[in-house]
């Protein structure tokens, strides 16, 4: 679970609360997905009846079952909402000193990828190319593409950046 706001005040007669969301509450957040709180050290889950954004850091929300002052002050007010988090997100990172030991394909010839400098300013890779090693801006621009099934990284470079 990924805290991504808290519920600051009432917001009308009817249930209705204000709540202050964090930077990383979902931009594409559907009605359909459970906002959750914890009570009693559990998980639980609020379905929204609206949800009404205020600004960036701000929406007025309904949760179903909660249609009076009283209860959306005795359940809600002061606590943290969270969401679930999304598992395939996760699956999706890498970090480039993971492609160390990929094939690296430059036009038409093939090589290693044996190491990985990592600078802000200008991360490199090191490939070996028919015995030669040579130093590759790690930058998308010169990514054409990577296969992590098949351990291979395709690269588009300017003519004269690497000496073959």
């Amino acid at each position: 679970m990924i805290a991504v706001g808290r519920i600051g005040r009432l917001f009308g007669t009817d249930g209705g609360v204000m709540i202050t969301l964090y930077a990383n509450f979902p931009d594409d957040f559907q009605n359909e997905e459970p906002l959750f709180v914890t009570i009693d050290e559990l998980a639980v889950p609020l379905f929204c009846s609206s949800f009404e954004r205020r600004g960036k850091a701000g929406a007025v929300v309904h949760f179903d079952d909660i249609d009076t002052e009283r209860r959306a002050e005795d359940f809600l007010l002061g606590r943290e909402i969270f969401i679930e988090e999304d598992e395939d997100e996760d699956d999706d990172e890498f970090y480039m000193e993971d492609l160390i030991g990929f094939e690296a394909i430059v036009g038409d010839r093939r090589g290693e990828i044996t190491d990985y400098y990592d600078s802000e300013a200008n991360p490199l890779f090191e490939v070996t190319i028919e015995g030669r090693e040579h130093l590759i801006p790690a930058a998308e621009e010169f990514i054409a593409g990577i296969d992590f099934e098949e351990g291979r990284i395709k690269f588009v470079l300017p003519e004269g950046l690497l000496e073959l």
